[in-house]
């Protein structure tokens, strides 16, 4: 049975002690488990409900947070791109290059990222069946892609709402091999907070169980050590202190 992949980390970069500490946290894990977390952070947060929300430190100083993480810990680095001429710069420092869930039909993005050589991870778009993403797939492949991985996030359910259709899991398996289940996206209650994004982290556990029941590959869980405090996504961001024992039970 091949082992899940876990992806982990803070939504946004908000400092070089938050990075710091959620790395160390990961390492630890790592050790204990003999995992392999991918550590994810945004350099900027492009798609903020509010023009007065915080976005992040930017694309110069944020990948070399990022470089400086990888460098320091020996972790594999994700982080999102939302323009075409980001992918290289992007490219030279992240081992995979995340398309956003809203963007994942955008041609030009696909095949930026692509043509980086690093892997390609496509979030479906909440509008999107898992049917559909055989579409963005053939996109990032014929634009020379190595290795793409999807991950499910929910789907549009009303307004500010979501619902996850687990069989989506299996249907986006048929496409390619690595599907991954975004257990921290998938409780948000998109612009339900009076110019911010709400959501339900109770929930975090349960999504990620369910979606091992469905045959998921891999886990996505954006973590901080107060999420009450955190800059972006904060209703639906997991307790740092809550990760090593959700990956024991998915282990």
């Amino acid at each position: 049975m091949t082992r899940p992949i876990f992806i982990a980390g803070p939504c946004v970069i908000e400092s070089k002690e938050l990075l710091d500490n959620v790395a160390q946290e990961i390492c630890r894990i790592n050790q204990k488990f003999g995992t392999n977390i991918v550590f994810k952070s945004s350099f900027d947060k492009a798609n903020r409900t509010s023009i007065h929300s915080y976005r992040g430190p930017g694309i110069d100083k944020g990948l070399q947070m990022l470089a400086d993480v990888k460098d320091k810990y020996g972790l594999q680095i994700l982080t999102d791109i939302h323009e075409s001429w980001q992918a290289d710069a992007v490219g030279k420092v992240c081992d995979v290059i995340q398309i956003p869930a809203f963007l994942c039909r955008q041609t030009d993005l696909l095949v930026a990222a692509a043509r980086t050589g690093k892997v390609v991870n496509i979030k479906k778009a909440q509008f999107l069946s898992g049917k559909d993403m055989r579409y963005p797939v053939e996109k990032a492949l014929d634009a020379g892609a190595k290795e793409v991985w999807l991950t499910e996030r929910g789907n549009s359910f009303g307004y500010n709402n979501l619902v996850v259709d687990f069989r989506n899991i299996p249907d986006m398996k048929e496409i390619v091999p690595r599907v991954i289940m975004d257990c921290t996206h998938s409780v948000q209650r998109p612009g339900a907070g009076d110019g911010k994004t709400s959501g339900d982290r109770k929930y975090i556990p349960a999504m990620a169980l369910a979606a091992k029941a469905f045959g998921a590959t891999g886990y996505f869980f954006e973590v901080h050590p107060n999420p009450d405090e955190g800059l972006s996504d904060g209703p639906n961001m997991l307790e740092l202190a809550r990760l090593e024992q959700l990956i024991e039970q998915l282990l």
